[in-house]
Parts: structure tokens; C-alpha cells; sequence
């Protein structure tokens, strides 16, 4: 297949409705301080963490293509569910609401964390979100089909008080329930070509994209973005959950049903599809000293703030990768900040214990 031009990937994505939630371009720039402390690659940051809805995140961008599926399917509920202190449910009760959709979310506690009003929490209470929370395996991510079998006996009830629910699964990732195409994926096509713009502008072209991945749909997005537009670049995903094979399969699923939709012939194999598992650690939102220090380290160096839970492990297998010689000394590199900062307060105790 051809390489696309950018007014290839526009057309093709003008063709799903959407609306605006999000401030774009969101920034790009060098982290100079870092790179020269690692003496290794040129290293950029993409700043989808200022996204503009709440307190922004990636999310944000798939939630553009999504709720217009809501509303094209007159939905007055959306159903969905995550971790206790998920960013995506949080942001997907400030979308909702803004177009008088009722949110209810099932928030699972899968890390050692009290279910108080803090965080995302306490940002979903201010919205009126319905919160349910639910215990479930600590460090881990709640199966697919558990998650589905509560989501949806709670959508039959809201049936049957004559409310038209609307399921979306947990980071508007895979085509299921009501979403029936990969919206989230798509926003990130568009997300890969926004950052390759702003790359060239800069003065450089990416060899190798990094950045935290959890439910699939951004790094499907990155790929597919990457394989269209330049496919010498290399997508590479930090996993925070799940092992590297079962999450690669999911990834490669969504970024196949993401051609289908868009009409693409990009071919994208299991060889695109980079996943390192080695810095889940001791699990799934699982705050530990190394995640205390990498946020310490870019936040004294940068002034940029990481999330506990995501980006935090995405950066510390960023900086892994460049001292093994993994990122070559000359490339360039991004990375994506997905957001994720309010999850930072629930955590507070354990941060202060391990920076003290």
C-alpha cells in the first residue's frame, strides 16, 4: 500500500460524526533536561494530558466519536466500567453529562485503595455520576466477560424503567456492547497524524512513539496512524495490566476492525504490534518507590507531572529501553502523556512514603 498524505487520513475520518470536547493541537515539545541526563536520544513529549476536558487525558479524544454514537442512538443513560479510580470513567461522566446523558459507573477495585472521595471519585460525585463500586482481584483488570455480565444486567434494569441505555466498554476500546465500531481507535489515527505534523514542523521525523497502554484503542489508533502515514515508525506500548500476548491479540484486533471502518489497506500484522510487559511490576495501579521516583524525576526536571497508574510505568520503560540500547542513542522519540493526574491524591500516602 501507498504511504497517505494527511488529507487522505482527514477525508477518510470526516466521514464519523463528532463533537468538540478537546483543545487541538495539544502541545509537543522537547525534553531537553531529560534527554541530556540520559545522553541518548532526542526525546518529545506529546501532551494529550491537556486535553481540556476535566483534567484531560486521551480519553477525551475517543469521547468526541463516541458520544455522537450515543446520541445518534438516542441514548438518555451510558453504561460503563473501569478501576476505582479510572480516568476514563470520570471523563466519560463530563462528556455525558454535557448532553444531558446519565452516567453510571461501575468502578472495580482492583488495587488497595479506599473507596473515598478523592480523585476521580470525588470529580464523578461533583458530576452526579452514578458510582457503584465493586471489589474484584487486586492488581488486575477485571475479565471482559465479568465485566460485561454486570454492565449489562445493570443496562436490563434501566430497560425496564423505560431509559434507553448505551454500553460502552472500559477506554472505548474494543467494539462491544453498543459501541459498535472501534471509535476510540480512530480518534487515535487522528491523534498519530496531529503529532506527525507537529514532528515536521519541529524539524524532525519520530522513530519510535511510546506510551502507556491499558484497554487498547490508542495504541491500535498509534499503529494504524503510524502504518498509513510513516511506516518506519515504531509504535511501542507500556503495558500497565495485562501480559504481552493476550493484550497484543486484543490490540491487533482493534486496529484490523479500525482499517475495516476507515477503509484502509494498511495490513497491519502482529509484527507492529510492540508490547513490553516487563513494568506492570506488582500490578495494576499498584503505586510503588519506582513509580514515586519517576514522578519525582520528570517533575524536578521538567515541571511535567505523570500519573501513578499509566504514565508513570510508561516512563520508566521509556527510560529503561534507552539505557539498554533498546531506543537507539540517535532516534527520536515521543512520548504520549494519556493524563491520568488526579489519580495522583488518592495515592497521596503512599507518594509521601516513598519520597520522604
Amino acid at each position: 500500500m501507498r504511504t497517505l498524505t494527511f488529507s487522505d487520513i482527514d477525508r477518510r475520518i470526516a466521514a464519523f460524526p463528532r463533537v468538540e470536547l478537546v483543545h487541538l493541537p495539544t502541545p509537543m515539545r522537547r525534553l531537553a533536561a531529560v534527554s541530556a541526563e540520559l545522553g541518548g536520544p532526542r526525546i518529545y513529549i506529546k501532551r494529550d494530558d491537556l486535553t481540556g476536558l476535566a483534567f484531560g487525558g486521551n480519553k477525551s479524544r475517543k469521547l468526541e466519536f463516541i458520544v455522537p454514537d450515543m446520541l445518534a442512538k438516542e441514548a438518555d443513560v451510558v453504561v460503563t466500567w473501569a478501576g476505582l479510580q479510572s480516568n476514563w470513567a470520570m471523563q466519560t461522566a463530563a462528556a455525558a453529562v454535557r448532553f444531558g446523558i446519565r452516567p453510571i459507573l461501575v468502578l472495580f477495585r482492583t488495587y488497595p485503595l479506599p473507596p473515598e472521595r478523592d480523585g476521580n471519585i470525588l470529580l464523578d460525585d461533583i458530576l452526579g455520576a452514578d458510582v457503584r463500586i465493586r471489589e474484584a482481584d487486586v492488581g488486575k483488570l477485571v475479565g471482559l466477560e465479568s465485566a460485561m455480565a454486570v454492565v449489562g444486567q445493570i443496562a436490563d434494569e434501566e430497560r425496564a424503567q423505560g431509559r434507553r441505555p448505551y454500553i460502552v466498554p472500559v477506554g472505548g476500546s474494543m467494539p462491544l456492547g453498543s459501541m459498535d465500531r472501534p471509535l476510540g481507535a480512530i480518534s487515535y489515527v487522528l491523534a498519530y497524524r496531529e503529532m506527525l505534523e507537529q514532528a515536521r514542523a519541529l524539524g524532525f521525523e519520530p522513530d519510535v512513539v511510546v506510551h502507556s497502554t491499558g484497554s487498547g484503542a490508542t495504541q491500535a489508533g498509534l499503529v494504524l496512524g503510524a502504518k498509513a502515514l510513516s511506516p518506519e515508525v515504531r509504535i511501542v506500548g507500556i503495558s500497565v495490566s495485562d501480559p504481552r500476548e493476550p493484550f497484543a491479540r486484543d490490540v491487533l484486533a482493534i486496529a484490523r476492525a479500525t482499517e475495516r471502518c476507515l477503509g484502509l489497506e494498511t495490513r497491519v500484522g502482529p509484527e507492529d504490534v510492540v508490547v513490553h510487559d516487563a513494568y506492570i511490576r506488582e500490578g495494576y495501579g499498584i503505586v510503588t518507590k519506582e513509580v514515586a521516583d519517576v514522578i519525582r524525576f520528570l517533575f524536578t526536571r521538567e515541571g511535567i507531572v505523570l500519573d501513578p497508574v499509566y504514565t508513570s510505568k510508561a516512563f520508566i520503560g521509556l527510560m529503561d529501553l534507552v539505557r539498554r540500547g533498546e531506543i537507539p542513542g540517535t532516534a527520536n522519540v515521543v512520548f504520549f502523556h494519556t493524563g491520568g493526574t488526579p489519580a495522583l491524591f488518592p495515592n497521596k500516602r503512599k507518594l509521601v512514603e516513598y519520597l520522604a
